[in-house]
């Protein structure tokens, strides 16, 4: 695995020693462990992913050198936010694979989540080579795969979507498989698969096919990294991007792509680092970017990584930063209330936070 392929659970683990402290957003759960993805039920419950913390084992080498190795626990929760009070929080779904360094920072397990009805689809995040996952024995069985689980926190494996990527490679190269985005939506399941720098559509029977591969990232051709995948008002689907290392500050993009993959292009650029992307009826984009990015020379100075802000794309072009100096936020999703809400301090084994922000619409 070259660093220009690096997913975005293995970005996470490069910037434990970034701290900063959101601004003006009110912390309506704290505790949390390891948060990623975050969204609202049907019935306006909140709901976020924890990627555990890990656990004493077994353990497997980390991708990316000189990263200490990664070890399992089922330590990985599908979560409830309750809607007063801190901590705020019940783990409905539990025991879902995690792996976590020895430093606390998660690079596998509970990465996204999406429902349809009142079920939810989580992803279950795995950076590397899928042929990994036989190192960990039958504690590896679930890595890669997208889950159902039922409201009472049963939960069953719908489908190993990293195994589309051995099968498949559809941007070429190394074989690595990180599915970290999912979208539930009737019918299919939509997942960005950030190791493989592709977009993938799940269908009901469990069938795989690739929905678009992105282009490189320029300049310099780096690899797209695709990291969510959110359902716009015109039915199109927009695809948040990472962008490969050394993610440099301004090039990282939203891209639209057509409900079938029939069509892929730019629709909004001059972003930094996407790890998240909610797309409000009015077609306004909330992009959460996870680092402040690269600036010339290189090195120094440092990438900023773990220095994360949310800015929002108005219809027509305006554009905001709504928060700045997050640390390490993870997840945004558009509250029924219509305040955004967010994870932060993703790499934290024992104080992720939720946050909500209320905001006005755009002018």
């Amino acid at each position: 695995m070259t660093m220009s392929r690096l997913s975005c659970a293995v970005v996470v683990s490069l910037a434990l020693a970034a701290h900063a402290e959101a601004q003006s957003a009110e912390t309506i759960a704290s505790g949390l462990s390891n948060p990623r993805g975050i969204a609202f039920a049907p019935n306006g419950d909140l709901f976020v992913v924890e990627m555990g913390v890990g656990g004493p084992g077994p353990c497997i080498p980390s991708p990316v050198f000189p990263n200490p190795p990664r070890c399992y626990g089922a330590t990985g929760a599908l979560t409830r936010i309750a809607p007063g009070g801190v901590p705020g929080f019940e783990r409905v779904a539990t025991g879902l694979p995690s792996l976590v360094l020895a430093t606390g920072a998660a690079e596998g397990g509970p990465a996204d989540l999406s429902f349809h009805g009142m079920v939810a689809y989580v992803q279950i995040g795995f950076g590397g080579n899928p042929a990994q996952r036989a190192l960990l024995g039958d504690a590896g069985a679930l890595f890669g795969w997208l889950l159902q689980i039922n409201p009472n926190g049963s939960y069953r494996p719908l489908v190993d979507i990293a195994n589309h990527e051995t099968l498949n490679n559809p941007y070429g190269g190394p074989i690595d498989s990180n599915p970290y985005g999912v979208l539930a939506l009737s019918g299919r399941r939509i997942i960005a698969d950030a190791g493989a720098n592709a977009i993938i559509e799940s269908a009901a029977n469990g069938r795989t096919r690739t929905l678009a591969v992105l282009p490189p990232a320029q300049p310099g051709g780096r690899d797209p990294v695709p990291t969510s995948v959110a359902e716009g008002p015109d039915g199109a689907l927009y695809v948040s991007q990472l962008t490969g290392f050394p993610f440099w500050r301004g090039t990282a993009s939203v891209f639209r792509l057509a409900s079938d993959g029939s069509s892929t292009e730019v629709y909004s650029s001059g972003f930094t680092a996407v790890v998240d992307l909610a797309v409000a009826d009015d077609l306004t984009l909330y992009v959460l970017e996870i680092a402040s990015g690269q600036v010339a020379p290189f090195p120094p100075p440092s990438p900023g990584l773990g220095v994360s802000r949310l800015v929002r794309q108005c219809p027509g072009g305006a554009r905001e930063v709504l928060l700045n100096g997050l640390s390490f936020a993870t997840g945004v999703a558009l509250g029924p209330d219509g305040a955004v809400y967010l994870t932060n301090k993703g790499t934290s084994p024992n104080a992720g936070e939720v946050l909500r922000l209320s905001v006005t619409k755009c002018k």
